[in-house]
């Protein structure tokens, strides 16, 4: 029981579940599962993707009873409960899905037991209302300070070390470091509130851009990072959040979209190569671009490299001139297909071919 607020947005993804309600991309929001019955695997030891549940509240159609997987450990009511996670069950998620698709995401609240009365009476709608309004837009929300890590950590790469990368947490996902450890990469998982002096203390020969909640037009510091490291042409790497982060130190716009992508099945098209690829995504923004336009920016030209076959949404970025790309979806996949794994190789095959530890070059804007 209690009550929470947040942005209703949906997820059609059937599985991964709790994947989904450990992503820091999901904090401040309230999930709605478009699959008709949660929880049938209950929640084991191995697959959450942070430390905690992230989500704001959780609204389903049909909660297991009881879980059914030998990987289980307890059920999800369980954790939930555990957690202080408000959710709500037994309402009719398809209508709902179809009002946020019509109107967009939007604000909302779950209130339960002693939530819904006010001064000793049964709450009105209109009261509850007011609180919904009253809470704060996503729009202009600055909100990856909340989830990054306070203090610097080390994934260490599995086997030989090969190289060395600084991963911004703007709300990384565990995921993530461990797809760079098994190709030699040790992994330093860094605050949002890193400098590039931090980066460069490390001898990084390379920059890693996390996924993350919130809004990326209110995320100066990380933009100016990501500047910084172009300026010094430090291969980059960026997904989700990430890839609004290094669109925006291109010099992109980016926008609230209607309703965002959130799923596991998910289609984009990379314009080189004409592939396609099913993706896991979870965003409500987008950055501004068609599909494999080409645009100046301060360290040289840059492309739109992906784009959503569904609705042309930019997918992925690169530089032409400096070692850096992004991608709008998941290529670690927690859970989700295994289409885009290559992108870590890709990256560390930039490393590769540009070794710079200590020696990056600093170039200066308009170069």
């Amino acid at each position: 029981m209690g009550e929470t607020l947040g942005e209703a947005v949906f997820t059609t993804a059937m599985t991964g579940y709790q994947e989904t309600l450990t992503d820091p991309s999901y904090h401040r929001q309230i999930v709605v599962q478009t699959a008709p019955q949660i929880g049938n695997t209950g929640w084991n030891d191995e697959d959450d993707e942070s430390n905690r549940i992230h989500v704001a509240g959780y609204a389903v159609r049909g909660p297991a009873r009881r879980p059914s997987s030998w990987r289980s450990r307890r059920s999800l009511d369980d954790v939930l409960t555990e957690e202080g996670i408000v959710g709500v069950a037994g309402i009719d998620t398809r209508a709902l899905v179809r009002h946020l698709r019509e109107r967009g995401a939007m604000r909302a609240g779950i209130f339960s037991g002693p939530a819904l009365v006010a001064n000793g009476a049964p709450a009105a709608d209109d009261q509850l209302l007011e609180q919904v309004l009253a809470s704060p837009p996503m729009a202009g929300a600055s909100l990856y300070g909340a989830v990054t890590t306070r203090e610097p950590y080390v994934v260490p790469a599995v086997g030989e070390k090969r190289f060395t990368v600084a991963a911004l947490d703007l709300g990384i996902k565990q995921s993530t470091p461990r797809m760079l450890a098994v190709r030699g990469v040790e992994v330093h998982v860094l605050p949002a509130s890193s400098s590039i002096e931090d980066v460069l203390a490390l001898d990084a020969d390379g920059v890693f851009l996390s996924n993350g909640p919130g809004d990326p037009a209110a995320s100066d510091e990380p933009v100016e990072l990501t500047r910084q490291a172009l300026q010094r042409r430090i291969p980059l790497f960026g997904i989700c959040f990430g890839n609004q982060i290094l669109g925006r130190a291109l010099g992109r716009g980016t926008y609230k979209m209607r309703y965002g992508h959130r799923g596991i099945n998910i289609p984009v098209v990379e314009h080189a190569t004409g592939r396609v690829a099913i993706t896991s995504q979870n965003h409500g923004f987008a950055v501004e671009g068609e599909a494999g336009e080409r645009f100046d920016t301060p360290f040289g030209p840059a492309q739109i490299t992906h784009t959503c076959a569904n609705d042309g949404t930019v997918e992925g970025l690169a530089g032409l001139e400096v070692p850096a790309f992004s991608v709008q979806y998941h290529p670690e996949a927690a859970a989700g297909p295994h289409d885009a794994t290559d992108l870590f190789d890709r990256f560390v095959a930039l490393m590769a071919e540009r070794p710079t530890g200590g020696r990056h070059r600093l170039i200066e804007e308009g170069a």
